[in-house]
């Protein structure tokens, strides 16, 4: 595979090409005609602005467009004065998600929970608590109404959806070691 390459040049002979006598001048008419040629202008890129325009204009439109998921504000007619009710939800699109995940959760672990004789006292004592903590956070958003929008309110609405979902995931807990419990005793016995 290897070869020399003052071997293959040994053998080589050097073939006489003889050019025309005015080939440098047809070679530079053909250079001149190459060189200034019209190319037609590619109507792709004035496409594709134009796609991209309306592409942007679609996407601004849509981010300004009015969410359908976020709560209405209520209003509440009072002796003729209208105010706005402010929830969570319509402070702003993140903590619409955050309110929206949070009760979504909450309404899935209540549906979820399995309510017998056995665990009745359990299921009420935890409802108790989160009715109460309901009603804090009914009394929350009324302080979010007359106080204004701040930081504290919305860290203790917050707080408040996690320890209801809290108490539900541990209530759902309890009551699978409860029945896991019961079951083993049902096992023991009929030993």
């Amino acid at each position: 595979m290897q070869q020399d390459i003052r071997d293959k040049f040994k053998n080589y002979k050097e073939e006489n090409v003889e050019l025309s006598k005015n080939h440098s001048i047809k070679f530079e008419a053909l250079l001149q005609q190459e060189l200034h040629q019209n190319k037609p202008k590619k109507n792709y890129i004035k496409w594709l602005s134009v796609a991209a325009s309306v592409m942007l204009l679609v996407s601004i439109g849509i981010q300004f467009y009015p969410n359908k998921t976020s709560e209405p504000i209520i209003t509440k007619n009072d002796n003729d004065t209208t105010t706005k009710q402010i929830t969570l939800g319509n402070i702003s699109p993140e903590f619409n998600t955050i309110e929206t995940y949070y009760t979504n959760s909450i309404n899935l672990e209540i549906s979820q929970l399995d309510l017998s004789d056995e665990n009745k006292e359990l299921v009420d004592s935890y409802l108790l608590k989160i009715a109460e903590l309901t009603k804090e956070y009914k009394n929350l958003t009324q302080e979010l109404n007359t106080k204004g929008v701040n930081d504290a309110t919305i860290d203790a609405l917050i707080r408040n959806l996690q320890l209801r979902l809290q108490l539900l995931q541990r209530l759902k807990k309890q009551l699978n070691e409860f029945k896991n419990l019961n079951t083993k005793q049902n096992e023991l016995q009929i030993i």
